[in-house]
């Protein structure tokens, strides 16, 4: 397994407190894109997604091909409540979360990323895969999240 994929997993730790940095509770609620979420509907599900994604890691790691529930994230949104969520505490936890998780995938052997899982939706996934899919999972939400700081006028620096 090419292992520098853990470190690129690292590296998204901080992108979600960056990404809200200076920003009031009105840009954050703001929908510059009508029919998409708010920037903080963003944070709060790569929050949500984070914690999921470090339980179903482990979960590869310690059980022997466990099943990997599907979760509905419209749902999430709506039924947590994500619009009274505090996105900044949700920032926090996300690096911790993923800087913790990160430390678990180094000590790990070469050979634990071939353990798999089966997800209920899409079968049979590979602890590298899901490492790899939840780095890009962050990437492809962090780029809207940008996009929508533009759009409100606050570029990130």
């Amino acid at each position: 397994m090419d292992r520098s994929v853990i470190e690129q997993y690292a590296q998204g730790a901080d992108e979600v407190t960056k990404g809200i940095a200076e920003l009031s509770p009105t840009e954050m609620h703001a929908l510059p894109v009508p029919g998409t979420w708010s920037i903080q509907q963003i944070v709060l599900h790569l929050f949500d997604s984070d914690l999921i994604a470090s339980d179903r890691m482990k979960r590869v790691i310690a059980e022997d091909n466990p099943l990997i529930l599907s979760y509905d994230e419209t749902k999430f949104a709506q039924r947590l409540r994500y619009d009274e969520a505090d996105a900044t505490l949700a920032a926090r936890v996300f690096a911790l979360n993923r800087q913790m998780t990160a430390a678990m995938l180094r000590r790990l052997p070469d050979e634990a990323f071939t353990r798999t899982g089966v997800h209920s939706q899409s079968g049979k996934i590979t602890l590298a895969q899901l490492v790899k899919g939840y780095h890009d999972h962050l990437h492809h939400h962090i780029k809207f999240l940008h996009q929508k700081r533009r759009l409100l006028g606050k570029p990130i620096a």
